[in-house]
């Protein structure tokens, strides 16, 4: 399993953000996309995820299974927590298990692994930031996929919640995993890192 990018464009509002972009990150691999404000890098992870088009170059992905694409087989954790407030911890994750589909494993342990599992049945608009981004980080693990792209992902973490989620992302590289993140900090693993110029 690669993942790889090739001259990569992109263009926001008319205006080049960046342009020439390559790299390769193979499985087991995390790439470290870093850069000032206003460089690209959480466009070039939604380019990654399919939710933004390439301006120009390609993307290239040496899947496990051929006949699902790049996004059916990544998580996308970008700056927002995608949950309904009015549902509790345990619902909004068993919603996304059950949407995503490939149950990894049971939402008492994903919970559990995150340090949530003593608050599964408070409604999600009762979590702190730090909170929710636990219960995003989660949604990684209760639902298996090889590539996990991740925007700032330890955003609002506390110290014991970024140590958990080192672990977590350590885990996933060990089984085969890839991870691209956008950060301005050290992950915390080992990666490659890919460096964006500033906007002009």
């Amino acid at each position: 399993m690669g993942l790889s990018g090739r001259d990569i464009s992109c263009t926001r509002g008319g205006r080049t953000v960046f342009t020439g972009v390559s790299f390769d990150v193979a499985a087991g691999e995390a790439l470290a996309i870093t850069g000032a404000n206003g460089a690209g890098k959480s466009s070039l992870l939604r380019m990654l995820a399919g939710l933004l088009p390439l301006a120009g170059g390609c993307i290239h992905y040496a899947g496990n299974v051929s006949e699902l694409t790049l996004a059916e087989q990544a998580h996308y954790l970008g700056h927002r927590d995608p949950f309904k407030p009015a549902l509790s911890v345990r619902e909004n994750l068993n919603f996304w298990q059950r949407y995503l589909g490939n149950a990894a494993l049971d939402i008492e342990h994903a919970l559990t692994a995150v340090g949530l599992g003593a608050i599964g049945h408070l409604p999600a608009g009762f979590l702190s930031a730090g909170q929710k981004r636990r219960l995003s980080i989660a949604r990684l693990i209760a639902v298996k996929r090889p590539i996990w792209l991740l925007d700032e992902p330890a955003t609002a973490l506390d110290a014991a919640g970024q140590a958990a989620f080192i672990a977590i992302m350590q885990s996933h590289l060990d089984g085969g995993g890839l991870i691209a993140a956008a950060t301005h900090g050290p992950l915390g693993i080992t990666a490659r890192e890919l460096r964006l110029g500033a906007r002009a």
